[in-house]
């Protein structure tokens, strides 16, 4: 009965190796945060809109970190994120409200906090190509505005009321999922691998057994 459950239990560690996710990992990067030049407000009714693209096929987008103004004493605690095929518009592969957790803040030269915010998500899975990240409908709970800091970086990027802007500080995560019966990443293992796997299950098998009994 002992080596059975203990038979079980290393068949279960096994699958669970079989397919395991990769760490949330850069998919994007739009730049370093400025913090002193300007931003966009992404509450009442405002739209902030830039592009990202992704490099490899089968990339699921997990997260995404930002750069925000807020007045002192504000906390950002949600805002509506968006990915679509074109500015705020198109396709839409993900739209939900995501909170966020804050990072590190500095004061700049207006006043503002200037802030890290981060959050996850269980986003799409994406072919490699353009893609248009939106925000807007930013919470806090004193109801100030929230501003999405503009660094210029390579994105193309829009607001709704004035159209074409200079873009903003943003990086977006994500990464494969490696499995052993997955073709998205990586290869099938050789028959000759698989045996030698299973080799050394049934050795640990043995070897437990051995400390059992």
């Amino acid at each position: 009965m002992k080596m059975r459950i203990a038979s079980l239990s290393l068949l279960a560690l096994c699958l669970t190796l079989a397919a395991v996710p990769v760490m949330a990992q850069t998919v994007y990067s739009n730049g370093p945060t400025n913090g002193n030049t300007d931003a966009w407000t992404i509450n009442f009714g405002y739209v902030v809109s830039d592009t990202f693209n992704v490099a490899n096929s089968g990339t699921s987008i997990t997260g995404a970190s930002f750069a925000m103004w807020l007045l002192p004493g504000d906390t950002l605690g949600s805002a509506e994120l968006s990915i679509t095929s074109s500015e705020n518009g198109g396709t839409s592969y993900f739209d939900q409200t995501v909170s966020f957790t804050t990072g590190s803040c500095t004061a700049n030269s207006y006043g503002y906090n200037v802030c890290g915010e981060n959050t996850s998500f269980s986003g799409p899975t994406l072919n490699s190509g353009s893609y248009w990240l939106n925000l807007q409908n930013a919470s806090v709970a004193s109801g100030d505005p929230v501003y999405w800091d503009e660094n210029s970086g390579p994105s193309s990027a829009s607001e709704s009321s004035l159209g074409t802007i200079p873009s903003e500080s943003f990086t977006v995560l994500g990464g494969t999922t490696t499995s052993t019966t997955s073709t998205t990443t990586g290869t099938t293992p050789e028959p000759s691998s698989i045996m030698l796997f299973g080799s050394g299950v049934l050795g640990l098998a043995g070897m437990l057994r051995r400390k059992l009994f």
